[in-house]
């Protein structure tokens, strides 16, 4: 089992750490939360937090004033480490300083060329009370030339596939997919670009046709967020 780091950083209750949590995690006003903020714009049970498939999940308990993550309202959302989760007026940081440290350097080394921003790090500069270490949180932070670390850990990365999903699962799932890309394909297909410009033109039946397939997402997004 993984644990749950929850750090404030924001609202009446910044400063406060809760470590080592074992999901499930429960936020809110009132007694009996694993996480109780004082925070009259947050509802009694505002969302949980719970292990699913080596994953962390995010539920909104139907909260009066909802739930944003990285600054999107959500109902139901994979947390991974360094998301900010805004409640109320308080705003909380998941994970530890080192979680946040490590989810900061895969993306680094993920990045389409991780030897262009790199420092050379010589024993030196490892002994150096300037220079943190390599894979402390400090030395994350300080890499590149972003000094915005947070819009890196907020960056949309393609998501995983879910697994351990039924024949029927996999199949409704194909199904859906195969509607977005054949949409997208022909909606695609209609695009005429500019001559001489590095534009593209859409009519107002392509437009439409752009926010009707935004508009489906958004009812799929709901529906799985909240099944009946």
């Amino acid at each position: 089992m993984a644990f749950v780091t929850i750090q404030v950083l924001d609202g009446a209750d910044k400063g406060r750490v809760y470590d080592n949590l074992a999901p499930t995690v429960t936020i809110g006003r009132e007694e009996g939360n694993t996480i109780q903020l004082n925070d009259e714009r947050v509802s009694r049970f505002h969302l949980k937090i719970q292990e699913d498939n080596e994953q962390f999940v995010l539920t909104d308990l139907d909260s009066t004033n909802g739930t944003k993550v990285n600054n999107e309202d959500i109902h139901l959302r994979i947390l991974r480490y360094g998301d900010l989760i805004s409640v109320g007026r308080s705003v909380l940081l998941f994970g530890s300083r080192e979680q946040v440290a490590q989810r900061l350097a895969a993306l680094r080394a993920a990045g389409p060329d991780p030897l262009a921003d790199s420092r050379t790090i010589g024993q030196g500069d490892l002994e150096s009370e300037e220079e943190p270490p390599p894979g402390s949180l400090d030395f994350e932070l300080n890499w590149g030339t972003d000094s915005n670390a947070q819009s890196t850990l907020q960056t949309l990365m393609p998501p995983e596939l879910p697994t351990r999903l039924s024949p029927g699962q996999a199949a409704q799932m194909a199904e859906i997919f195969e509607y977005l890309h054949l949409r997208m394909r022909d909606l695609i297909a209609t695009v005429q670009p500019e001559r001489g410009a590095e534009t593209v033109r859409l009519d107002a039946r392509q437009w439409q046709a752009l926010l009707d397939l935004q508009a489906r997402l958004a009812q799929y997004l709901r529906e799985i967020g909240e099944p009946s």
